[in-house]
């Protein structure tokens, strides 16, 4: 509404005024729908993502006795926009636009536990909304696209990690990981869009796998879930695909293929804990693998590196670092120049995830 109502507001005085000159007010049919379904079009397909200033709109929720709510808004201010900072009762929530959520998440953490965190890439979420645009302009006009025997969904968590999963031939990405899982209204939506006789999931964390399973009940189409529990899984399922073989085939060499890869993650300790025997202060780096503690330090490379010789074994052949949005490329490829040094008979890949939270996912095969 450019005008907020003023529009309307105008009208009614003007028709107010015709009645009392004892002028006949003609009522016109307006089809309201089509003309705010056209400006909103309008409106999403002239705005580019250009003109977003901070990239990812992040929300969390911080449980403190340490800090005020004024000291966060006055802490928040300095890494973006759209700020709107609550408190009560030793619980803070926070919205910011930024283009930095890992150290707006770090500064918050010096105060207390997150209760909650939600990242959303806006200029992604654009994206997405110009392209549902054109598609809806172009169903009218373009025949129905042919039906394929087999489409991919896939949960993922940064750039590079989406950007992998479409060459691998996924059809729709939805975002999604650790701190904000989709709904299974999210899975239905995505299943709509791809018009194929058999459809499989890779939720690609064990929080997810239940909205996934949901969702293929409540579709009449044949879907197939194969519970990935991390992206590694989620890659080495894909690997496996043949589109000369059946469903029930392609069903179970990916889930063989679950077995053959160990996976593991690099990231921060929230609070203080003892886990595994080992001694974890809060803003450590931890490393974890297969939901266990391995590995704790004060540095990323140190800790990723103790982390994968324990998870390399004899029959390791590849070890693959998906590297974060918080890990330079020239760090990462120190990292893999010493990690080759390190293992000499392993080969190291390295390619760029763009995941928030975690600097480093490992894969070991």
């Amino acid at each position: 509404m450019v005008d907020s109502g003023g529009k309307g507001l105008v009208l009614i005085y003007e028709g107010m005024l015709a009645s009392i000159k004892g002028d006949n007010i003609e009522i016109k049919n307006v089809d309201l729908d089509t003309n705010i379904s056209t400006s909103m079009d309008f409106a999403k397909s002239t705005t580019s993502t250009d003109d977003i200033k901070y990239c990812y709109c992040t929300e969390f929720i911080l449980e403190s006795s340490k800090v005020e709510d004024t000291k966060i808004r006055d802490i928040m201010m300095a890494y973006g926009d759209s700020l709107a900072v609550v408190g009560d009762d030793g619980v803070i929530k926070v919205h910011v636009h930024t283009n930095d959520p890992g150290n707006v998440l770090q500064e918050a953490l010096k105060y207390g536990q997150l209760l909650t965190i939600k990242i959303e890439n806006m200029k992604l979420q654009h994206e997405n909304t110009l392209l549902d645009v054109e598609e809806k302009k172009e169903n009218d006009s373009e025949p129905l696209e042919e039906e394929k025997e087999f489409g991919f969904i896939a949960t993922s968590m940064g750039e590079g990690l989406a950007n992998i999963f479409k060459d691998f031939g996924v059809d729709h990405i939805i975002e999604g990981g650790q701190t904000m899982n989709p709904s299974t209204e999210d899975f239905m939506n995505a299943i709509k869009h791809i018009n194929a006789k058999n459809i499989f999931i890779f939720p690609n964390n064990s929080n997810i796998i239940m909205a996934a399973n949901q969702a293929k009940e409540l579709s009449d189409k044949n879907i197939i879930v194969i519970p990935t529990k991390n992206t590694p899984q989620g890659f080495a399922a894909l690997v496996t695909f043949n589109g000369e073989l059946s469903e029930d085939e392609n069903k179970e060499a990916m889930m063989n293929a679950l077995n053959s890869v160990k996976s593991g993650q690099v990231t921060f300790a929230v609070r203080d804990t003892v886990m595994n025997e080992i001694d974890v202060k809060e803003g450590n780096i931890i490393g974890i693998a297969e939901g266990n503690l391995l590995s704790a330090g004060d540095y990323v490379d140190e800790v990723t590196s103790n982390l994968i010789e324990k998870l390399v074994d004899e029959d390791t052949a590849i070890i693959t670092l998906f590297f974060g949005e918080d890990v330079t490329e020239s760090q990462a490829n120190e990292l893999r120049t010493s990690l080759e040094e390190k293992f000499e008979d392993v080969d190291v890949e390295l390619y760029y995830g763009g995941q928030p939270l975690y600097y480093y996912l490992i894969s070991v095969e």
